[in-house]
């Protein structure tokens, strides 16, 4: 009896839930239909204007994705209805919706779209794991494309998500997905940048010589994506820049035993260290290997190589370089003619150094402070202070360089010396100005050009001012 009672008062409400649910289901495809017809029917300037008065609130996210997927064969089409609804706010997107339009996108091959897409999907309060997490779960509904993922890591490395990037990179291999090596090459120089050349080096290993244990390579479709020449550039240009020499030729050595053809690039970055350690026989040994290989220097190499020898005072050996430069049709860049500067300086052959800087200066290149600063000390030094303030003015003037601090003590010594003390003033004012404070050796410049002139007092007034400071400072 009492099964019978409730049987006759189930069905009532019963019915209506699943009329209501039925109801509710049957609009809302109703509306997605509607949506889709009308943007895939109607005209270009009429469409949207159709949308916005049958919609006025706009779309849910789901409604967002179900008419997004009927449109996976106009990605261009899906792309400006995702842009009228931000434009508009007809939609708060959420990751669902988000995933949807850049799996669209990446169908249709739209990669800028999609990679900003993903960008905007990332400033989200979600984390871009659960972005990955949902792209991988719409992927096959929405027919998508692998490089998505790509697209994905890209996009956390340009926001600075190192670790996520990472996190993503370890999820995909444990589903049999390895992304690109450009990817990848991306991702262990920004590993090395933020966390360190050790762990960069541990995650190429990860990524690239996958471990048996962890990762299975027996499922379908997994390829084993091998570093590149641009990995082993990328590493060794990260341990050069943390000034690990050894390592880059640790790298160099692992590249060869990898069967990697070195580019000019790779010989570049070796012979760098090279430079950096004096080893200009090791230098030119590689830069032979490199010709007998008929892998053409390039700019880079050029200037590596003349750099190095300026370093070590032999100029003469630079400027052979320098003219088989201009022989074989390479044109000398800023880099190359500062080398050349620096290098004549550093054998104290300032009449060299001025002459390849008036040179550099009619080709319009600017150079840096520290270039102009040697050339300026170096002629004080030869009791050239007229022509030393001719190049200091063009620095400052024509070029906008911000002055060393030694170039204007060394100006305001050889005004000093030269009797020139109004002008030695009028620097040592500008020199204040720029945030300089005058240090014991201008003080000494002073003091020897008033004894010069015979003003003891102003030369005793100064000393004593000096002793003062100098106290204040050691203070």
């Amino acid at each position: 009896m009492i099964h019978v009672q409730i049987a006759k008062h189930l069905p009532k409400p019963l019915t209506l839930f699943f009329s209501s649910f039925s109801c509710s289901l049957e609009q809302q495809q109703i509306a997605v239909t509607s949506a889709v017809s009308i943007l895939t029917n109607q005209r270009s300037k009429s469409r949207w204007n159709t949308l916005h008065s049958l919609y006025p609130n706009g779309f849910n996210p789901t409604d967002f994705s179900q008419i997004t997927l009927h449109l996976n064969n106009k990605p261009h089409l899906a792309l400006h209805f995702y842009q009228w609804t931000k434009s508009k706010s007809l939609c708060h997107h959420n990751l669902s919706s988000y995933s949807t339009i850049i799996h669209i996108l990446a169908r249709g091959r739209l990669y800028s779209h999609a990679y900003n897409t993903i960008r905007t999907a990332l400033l989200s309060p979600e984390t871009p794991v659960k972005l990955f997490e949902i792209l991988v779960n719409s992927y096959r509904d929405c027919g998508s494309a692998p490089f998505v993922f790509d697209l994905l890591i890209e996009a956390c490395l340009q926001s600075r998500k190192i670790e996520p990037s990472v996190e993503i990179t370890r999820m995909l291999l444990s589903r049999g997905i390895s992304p690109k090596v450009m990817t990848l090459n991306s991702l262990v120089s920004r590993v090395c940048g933020k966390l360190g050349v050790d762990v960069g080096y541990e995650i190429y290993r990860e990524f690239f010589r996958l471990d048996e244990e962890k990762y299975d390579f027996s499922k379908r479709g997994f390829r084993v994506v091998n570093p590149n020449v641009h990995t082993f550039n990328t590493l060794m240009l990260c341990c050069y820049q943390n000034g690990l020499m050894e390592k880059v030729e640790e790298i160099w050595a692992e590249m060869c035993e990898m069967n990697c053809d070195p580019n000019a690039y790779s010989y570049s970055l070796l012979m760098t260290a090279f430079c950096e350690g004096g080893r200009m026989g090791d230098c030119e040994k590689m830069w032979k290997e490199m010709r007998k290989k008929e892998i053409e220097p390039d700019v880079v190499s050029y200037n590596t190589i003349i750099g190095g020898f300026c370093k070590i005072g032999d100029v003469g050996k630079a400027e052979e370089f320098f003219r088989d430069m201009g022989l074989v049709g390479i044109d000398a860049t800023v880099s190359t003619y500062e080398n050349l500067v620096k290098g004549y300086c550093n054998v104290d052959d300032v009449d060299s150094a001025v002459l390849v800087y008036k040179d550099m200066c009619r080709k319009d290149f600017r150079p840096d402070a520290l270039t102009v600063d040697m050339v300026v000390r170096l002629l004080c030094d030869r009791g050239r202070v007229e022509e030393a303030m001719e190049f200091f003015k063009s620095g400052v003037g024509k070029f906008g360089l911000v002055p060393k601090e030694k170039s204007y003590e060394a100006l305001i010594k050889g005004l000093c010396f030269e009797g020139k003390m109004g002008d030695a003033l009028k620097l040592q004012a500008e020199m204040v100005g720029k945030g300089f404070e005058p240090n014991l050796n201008i003080y000494e410049g002073f003091i020897d050009g008033y004894i010069r002139q015979g003003n003891k007092e102003m030369a005793e007034a100064l000393r004593k001012e000096m002793v003062q400071t100098h106290a204040e400072l050691t203070d």
